[in-house]
């Protein structure tokens, strides 16, 4: 950990089917996470479990991996609230919880959530106000707790610049990585989201690869195309390839390594699997094996000297 500063790794782990364990299951899953070397537990929060009551869930279960809100709804739950959550999980686990911030969608906003949805980043910029002016009455931590956005377009990125640690990605190419790290600058944190699947034979790994490209194809239309992918409704092996890391496990290693050499600083992975209410902790230490998990090379310590990578923003 530096200045205060969540302590990554190299790479992480986004348990993004952890809604459909069982508790049991799902503090198994953190443990193993941690006893394998990852330096981070990444999940997200749309209709499932409540972020703030997993996050505590997932703490108590290890004893010094960072655990990573990595996409908590800012509708689910008011500024205040957030705030008074995150400087509990501060207070209680310190140095260990990195609160996400995520702009939602419509349809969860509206229709589960029974908000009316603003467009971003107009609509987290506010939020981050209010979390800024949010009242706490008991003993406040030693340093304000962190808190990185989820971004994917050049705006949200320029404003996790601009109001916090850092950004985090999910499931964009390694060209977009380069781009990130041009927006965000040298100096604040992007962790990308590898999306992947894990297996000997390439022919067998492509078909779950196509369905994982085209389940997040929605959201990244428009950017995919900006990074050269013209046709992106064809769903072609080039496109596929850029968005799922598919193959052996070395394969899978090697896309890492070209996500932290365009700048990214944490890479956590998304493993797609057939039985997705069953944590994946074989394939977990499979991939442990081929991977650049170094203790203490995570936060500012482990970060390399940037050159060319744009104008420095400081992160908060």
């Amino acid at each position: 950990m530096s200045a205060g500063r969540p302590a990554l790794g190299r790479v992480g782990i986004w348990a993004g089917d952890s809604d459909g364990y069982p508790a049991s299951g799902l503090r198994a899953a953190a443990a193993a996470v941690e006893e394998l070397g990852y330096g981070a537990l990444w999940f997200a929060e749309t209709a499932g479990r409540e972020a703030m009551a997993q996050a505590a869930i997932l703490l108590s279960a290890t004893r010094r991996i960072t655990v990573a809100a990595g996409m908590t709804d800012i509708y689910a739950r008011d500024a205040v609230t957030t705030a008074a959550a995150r400087r509990t999980l501060a207070e209680a686990f310190p140095g260990r919880f990195l609160l996400g911030l995520w702009e939602s969608h419509p349809s969860l906003a509206e229709e589960v959530r029974g908000h009316r949805f603003r467009p971003a980043p107009a609509a987290m910029r506010s939020y981050l106000d209010a979390l800024d002016a949010a009242p706490f009455g008991p003993p406040a931590p030693a340093a304000e707790p962190h808190r990185v956005l989820a971004a994917l377009d050049l705006g949200m990125l320029a404003l996790a610049a601009e109001r916090t640690w850092g950004a985090t990605v999910l499931g964009m190419p390694v060209e977009h990585t380069r781009r990130a790290r041009v927006v965000l600058g040298p100096d604040a944190l992007l962790a990308v989201t590898q999306l992947c699947v894990l297996g000997s034979d390439r022919s067998r790994t492509a078909g779950p690869a196509r369905d994982t490209a085209a389940a997040a194809l929605p959201n990244r239309r428009v950017l995919l195309q900006e990074l050269g992918h013209r046709d992106v409704d064809a769903l072609g092996e080039r496109l596929v390839d850029a968005i799922v890391a598919h193959g052996d496990a070395g394969t899978i290693a090697r896309r890492v390594q070209e996500h932290l050499d365009a700048g990214a600083d944490h890479v956590s992975l998304h493993l797609v699997t057939a039985t997705p209410q069953i944590p994946p902790v074989r394939e977990w230490e499979q991939l442990a094996g081929r991977l650049p998990l170094r203790p203490g090379a995570g936060g500012d310590a482990g970060r390399r000297e940037r050159r060319g990578a744009g104008p420095a923003t400081p992160g908060r």
